[in-house]
């Protein structure tokens, strides 16, 4: 009987501080960045836009001459870059970690609910 009494206020002990848990810490976002990555950004004008239009043509779409280029933002673990060719299309290029890229038309970012193509540093004329 004593026993019984004596693990009855442990148990509500127990009980109660099932409901408190620790404070959690934010977490922080992992970022994985290649060299790749950070070699677009130490490019000049003329070797950035080869890259990406070599990009845009590996992906099955054509881009006769850059015109223009520019870094956009990083969006989840992808760096996002923007080139507008003279054909007057726009491209959003995301290159990831592991030094591949993804092309989209900039019109339709939107739709797909990723960032808009525009460029942080505006480049003039690569060549």
């Amino acid at each position: 009987m004593k026993a019984a009494l004596l693990l009855a206020p442990a148990a509500a002990t127990l009980l109660t501080a099932c409901d408190q848990s620790p404070p959690t810490q934010p977490r922080q976002p992992i970022v994985v960045r290649s060299e790749a990555q950070d070699q677009l950004h130490q490019l000049d004008d003329l070797n950035r836009a080869i890259g990406l239009k070599r990009a845009i043509h590996q992906s099955g779409y054509t881009c006769k001459r850059v015109e223009s280029s520019g870094y956009v933002q990083e969006y989840k673990n992808l760096s996002m870059w923007m080139a507008k060719c003279a054909d007057k299309r726009d491209w959003a290029i995301f290159v990831g970690p592991d030094g591949t890229a993804q092309v989209r038309p900039c019109r339709d970012l939107a739709q797909l609910g990723l960032p808009a193509c525009v460029m942080k540093v505006s480049r003039a004329k690569p060549g």
